[in-house]
C-alpha cells in the first residue's frame, strides 16, 4: 500500500493556524426522504491540495461532491468557497468545474473542439479560446491528437481531454468524481502520476472522489473516509495508514491482522492487551492513557509481521507460534497464512528480496513457524 511522503509546514497547511481553508464544509446534513446520505460533516480544504473523499459505495462521497458543485442542495449547513457562502450561488456561477466519470465528451466533436466548448459558451475571445487551448493541449500532450474526435482516442487519451476541458477555464477548485475509474490497472497507476503532476504546475485545488484505497494514497494530500454518511477520519495517506483511529479506517485501508481483547495494564506508552484466543498478551504502543479493562483491538498490518523458522531472540518482540496453511505468490512479494490455533489466523506479507532457488519460499505449506513484531508496529484501537 502506497503512501506519501513527508511535507514540511509549508506544504501542510492545515497544520498552520495562520493559514485560511479555501473550502469550508459547515454542519453539513444532506436527506433523501427519510434517508440520510450526509450526516453533519464539517471539512476544511485547502488551497492547492488534491484532497480524497474515500469510501465504499453508499457512503455519501458523491453526494458531498455534487453539493459542493451545487448540484444538490444541503438539507442543513453550508458550503463556504474562498470565502463566500455557496448557499444561493448555482453551479454555473461558482467557481468550481467538475470532471464525471464518465467523460462526456461530445463525440461529434474533435479534442480542441471538446476542450474549446465550456469557453466559447462563454463568450471568451476567440484569439484567446486558441491560445489557451492550445496551452492546455500542451500540458496534457495531446497537441497531435487535436483534431481527432473521441473515439479515435484510447481511454487513457480520453480521460485527459475530460482533464484538459474541464481546467481550461481557470477554475479556483476541479471536482473529480472517479476520474480514473474507466481505465486499466496500469494506465490507471500511469495516469495517477500524470495527474499530480498537472495539479502541482497549475495550484488548482482539486477534490476527488474515490473508492480506490491505492488510488487516494497516491494521489492526496490528506483524505476524507467516510461511512454511512459521516467522516471515519481526516488524514495524511501516512496518518490514515499509519495511525488509524478505528477499526472501518484500519481494515478499510489496506489489511491488518485485528486481536480483539482487554487491556491489562499501560506503562510508558506501551499496553499489554490480554487476547481470549491467544496463548499470549499482546504489546503495543499507545500514547493515551487506558484504563485496565478497557474493551480493544490491536491492529497490526500484514507487511509489519517478521516471519521465521526458529523463535525470536529479541527483547520485548510479540510472538507467537503457527504453521503456514497458505502462501500467495505476488512476484515482489509473497503473502504467508499462518494458522496460531483454530481461533486466529495471521496474515505476513513479506517482500521477495531475493529469487527462491528450486522456487522454494520463504516458508512451505505446513512448515512451523513463528510470526512477531513489535510493540510500535501495532496500534491499539478502543472503537
Amino acid at each position: 500500500m502506497a503512501a506519501a511522503a513527508s511535507h514540511s509546514i509549508h506544504d501542510r497547511p492545515w497544520l498552520d493556524p495562520a493559514q485560511k481553508p479555501f473550502i469550508q464544509i459547515q454542519g453539513v446534513s444532506k436527506q433523501f426522504g427519510p434517508f440520510v446520505a450526509v450526516d453533519n460533516v464539517d471539512l476544511d480544504i485547502y488551497r492547492g491540495e488534491l484532497f480524497s473523499l474515500l469510501g465504499g459505495s453508499g457512503c455519501g462521497k458523491t453526494t458531498l461532491l455534487r453539493m459542493i458543485a451545487g448540484f444538490e442542495t444541503p438539507t442543513s449547513g453550508r458550503i463556504v468557497i474562498d470565502g463566500e457562502d455557496m448557499s444561493s450561488v448555482p453551479p454555473y456561477d461558482r467557481p468550481v468545474n467538475m470532471m464525471f466519470q464518465s467523460y462526456a465528451l461530445f463525440p461529434h466533436m474533435t479534442v480542441e473542439q471538446n476542450v474549446a466548448y465550456g469557453l466559447k459558451r462563454d463568450g471568451v475571445a476567440k484569439a484567446e479560446i486558441q491560445s489557451r487551448v492550445n496551452d492546455m493541449l500542451g500540458m496534457v500532450e495531446l497537441t497531435q491528437f487535436r483534431k481527432r474526435k473521441p473515439h479515435q482516442l484510447s481511454g487513457g487519451q480520453r480521460q485527459r481531454v475530460a482533464l484538459a476541458r474541464s481546467l481550461v477555464k481557470n477554475p479556483k477548485v476541479l471536482l473529480l468524481d472517479e476520474p480514473l475509474g474507466a481505465l486499466d490497472k496500469r494506465l490507471r497507476e500511469q495516469t495517477q502520476y500524470e495527474l499530480m503532476n498537472i495539479q502541482d504546475r497549475l495550484g488548482v485545488t482539486f477534490v476527488v472522489v474515490t473508492h480506490d484505497q491505492e488510488e487516494a494514497m497516491t494521489l492526496s494530500t490528506r483524505i476524507a473516509v467516510m461511512d454511512q454518511g459521516y467522516f471515519q477520519q481526516i488524514g495524511t495517506p501516512t496518518e490514515i495508514y499509519e495511525y488509524p483511529v478505528t477499526r472501518f479506517v484500519a481494515n478499510f485501508i489496506g489489511s491488518a491482522n485485528m486481536f480483539e481483547g482487554r487491556v491489562a495494564s499501560q506503562e510508558d506508552e506501551i499496553a499489554e492487551v490480554t487476547v481470549d484466543t491467544l496463548p499470549v498478551p499482546i504489546r503495543a504502543e499507545h500514547a493515551a492513557p487506558l484504563a485496565a479493562g478497557t474493551r480493544a483491538w490491536v491492529a497490526v498490518r500484514p507487511e509489519k509481521v517478521q516471519l521465521s523458522r526458529e523463535p525470536f531472540s529479541q527483547a520485548g518482540i510479540n510472538m507467537l507460534e503457527g504453521q503456514v496453511e497458505e502462501i500467495g505468490y505476488y512476484g515482489e512479494s509473497s503473502t504467508y497464512r499462518i494458522r496460531i490455533n483454530e481461533d486466529v489466523r495471521l496474515e505476513v506479507t513479506h517482500p521477495n528480496l531475493r529469487r527462491p532457488r528450486d522456487g522454494r519460499h520463504l516458508a512451505e505449506w505446513e512448515d512451523k513457524v513463528y510470526v512477531g513484531w513489535e510493540p510500535g508496529a501495532a496500534v491499539v484501537l478502543t472503537s
